[in-house]
């Protein structure tokens, strides 16, 4: 087999060399230093074995490097079938699972994908499976996740209000007596806690439904929690009633956690015993109020999942005590570990200097 003759003149072999130097394709590192060699006299045999291939394989990306030079010693991949969708509908696609179904149009409270297959075919009429559909979703980021309940009562405009203008609010609850001393931002909230129990996600199987203890009986206690992210500590009591006294035996235990010297405003829900007139608010404190029906404001809501999802799920508990006792140790083990509280209750929009 005669060997096919190096027709390119435009580079020489340092040239080639140089050249594989800037390269990042180890393949066509290897042709093109194979050319270099073929170019300053190596036999067809010998530049093959020293570039890691064989004579045909040589004489092969001659003719590619004859026809495209350097661009034609790099692997050319075939472009694929073409998408499914164009840009244009896979947007349509997203904005749809942003929007979530129409029970009468689509005959679903939540979207499967077997539903947004079958609207894709009425209004796009393309056919796909459904895990194609899936795989739509996953590439633009999107997965299935539990949802959060929203009262219905809710403000977003309120709640969007309350972030940007809450650097103002939290200046606006300071006295003309604390002026000029550290300011410290605290988040408080209760939780309960019982026998009944909560469950959790787990890691299983697919295809299967794992089964976890819940008790049925209903002894239970509140753990009224506040953090203060910046510092991350926290401070917490356990009460057996959610009420005006529990919330202020609270607020003397936050008062006392509350840097020497600091001034503190404590973001509070509008719970009852959080606006009570008999409510006793101790010197180094504020009370800022968020708007109503709004928990996603507060962090400490978030504590409160870590907390039931490490802690505080799956556990039946024997008595009254038991409760405590488990909500005395999850809580201990929130603040003895270095930055959970900060990582968990941290807000960028809650970030104020005064």
């Amino acid at each position: 087999m005669a060997a096919v003759a190096i027709t390119r003149t435009d580079l020489s072999a340092a040239e080639l060399r140089t050249s594989a130097a800037r390269m990042k394709d180890a393949r066509a590192v290897r042709r093109t230093l194979a050319i270099a060699l073929v170019l300053d006299g190596t036999s067809r045999a010998a530049a093959a074995a020293a570039s890691g291939m064989d004579r045909q394989t040589l004489r092969d990306w001659v003719h590619r490097y004859n026809a495209g030079g350097l661009d034609g010693l790099s692997d050319q991949w075939a472009p694929g079938p073409e998408p499914a969708l164009t840009r244009t509908q896979e947007q349509a696609l997203i904005g749809w699972v942003e929007l979530g179904p129409d029970l009468a149009r689509d005959g679903v409270v939540r979207w499967r994908r077997a539903d947004l297959r079958d609207r894709v075919l009425r209004e796009f009429g393309v056919t796909v499976h459904e895990r194609t559909v899936g795989k739509w979703l996953g590439q633009h980021g999107y997965c299935r996740l539990s949802v959060r309940p929203q009262h219905p009562k809710s403000d977003p405009a309120a709640q969007q209000a309350f972030k940007d203008d809450f650097a103002d609010l939290v200046r606006a609850t300071i006295p003309p007596e604390a002026a000029g001393k550290p300011v410290e931002i605290w988040w408080q909230d209760e939780a309960r806690v019982g026998q009944q129990g909560t469950l959790t996600r787990v890691w299983a199987r697919r295809g299967t439904r794992p089964r976890a203890l819940r008790d049925q009986r209903r002894n239970s206690a509140y753990l009224f929690g506040a953090v203060c992210p910046e510092r991350d500590t926290g401070a917490a009591i356990i009460m057996p009633q959610a009420n005006t006294e529990a919330m202020n035996e609270h607020l003397a235990e936050i008062s006392r956690c509350v840097t020497e010297g600091a001034y503190a405003v404590l973001v509070v829900d509008g719970a009852g015993w959080h606006t009570a007139s008999r409510l006793v608010v101790p010197h180094n404190l504020g009370l800022l109020q968020l708007p109503t029906y709004a928990p996603e404001l507060n962090p400490t809501e978030t504590i409160w999942e870590y907390l039931r999802g490490n802690f505080l799920s799956h556990v039946v508990y024997a008595s009254y005590a038991a409760v405590v006792a488990a909500c005395s140790q999850a809580w201990n083990r929130l603040v003895a570990t270095p930055g959970r509280i900060r990582s968990i209750a941290t807000r960028r929009w809650a970030q104020v200097k005064v």
